[in-house]
């Protein structure tokens, strides 16, 4: 039985109690529960063999609406969620720096029925990767909006492990290309002169070449690349290629998050991680 699918059986209980007024919000728990399994698969980083780390510490954007009828019961849905999360772990093989949270917070910029997810990995005192462990009993419900603990250094959302954390092992991970630095450009850009650079995006692990100076993305099927995310507008956003390569929004409802920053233009460079809606994508360029 599927991961959901046990979810869903779990939070069939409490909708006949506290939930079953909740559950009238257009956002539905199995949604967000989705959504967090995407995320998990969109940062997992690759530390060896055996080892991939996922984020940890997880918010949930929502509309003010739908924020006011969920928040009262933040604690138990987020320990719902943050066991769907483990459980999912446990089924990919994933690990966690620290212990799984799941907080909700208000977004005045989201209209009723639309979320985000945003996630970061957060070490424990120990600074190891902790295996995943079997769904075990909740703890204590957070009080109401459940803040996110402060951001530790490099470890923002959207960023890579705090430093802290283990040292990651030398050069990119297998079969991803190298990323230049924050700020800088790919490695080997420039090393020969008139080089023809390729573009490309990968969503969810599909790779789109970019073979035209534009190219938009959204949710109709008139977008060069369609995106079938309830919080993606028709025409959401476009990437335009060059020296250097940017995004633009086209005034998206949900706007775009380049690098871990809300903006409506960004540079890109190779690595680059875009997120809209709950989707996440990676922008890729290399010479040859």
């Amino acid at each position: 039985m599927g991961v959901l699918k046990k979810f869903e059986q779990r939070l069939e209980g409490l909708v006949n109690g506290t939930f079953a007024k909740v559950f009238k919000s257009e956002v539905q728990p199995v949604e967000i529960a989705g959504a967090l399994q995407r995320e998990c698969d969109n940062n997992a980083t690759i530390w060896n063999r055996e080892r991939t780390v996922v984020p940890n510490d997880f918010i949930v954007e929502l509309s003010a609406p739908d924020y006011e009828r969920l928040s009262p019961y933040s604690g138990q849905l987020g320990d719902e969620l943050s066991g769907m999360v483990r459980d999912y772990a446990k089924q990919q093989r994933y690990t966690f720096m620290g212990p799984i949270k799941v907080h909700l917070e208000k977004a005045e910029d989201l209209d009723t029925g639309l979320y985000r997810v945003r996630s970061r990995t957060l070490a424990s005192s120990t600074s190891q990767p902790q295996p995943h462990e079997p769904h075990q009993a909740h703890q204590p419900p957070m009080p109401g909006r459940g803040p996110a603990s402060p951001p530790q250094a490099g470890g923002g959302y959207g960023y890579p492990p705090p430093a802290s954390a283990p040292p990651m092992p030398a050069g990119p991970p297998p079969g991803r290309p190298a990323q230049a630095p924050a700020g800088g450009r790919p490695r080997g850009a420039g090393s020969a002169a008139g080089a023809q650079v390729r573009h490309w995006i990968e969503i969810n692990g599909t790779r789109h070449q970019i073979s035209r100076p534009t190219l938009v993305l959204g949710r109709s099927t008139e977008a060069d690349v369609r995106i079938d995310d309830p919080g993606v507008s028709r025409r959401h956003c476009e990437i335009r290629t060059g020296t250097p390569s940017t995004i633009q929004d086209l005034g998206s409802t949900n706007g775009i998050v380049v690098d871990g920053q809300h903006t409506t233009r960004a540079t890109l460079r190779d690595g680059s991680r875009i997120v809209v809606g709950s989707t996440t994508i990676i922008y890729r360029q290399a010479e040859g």
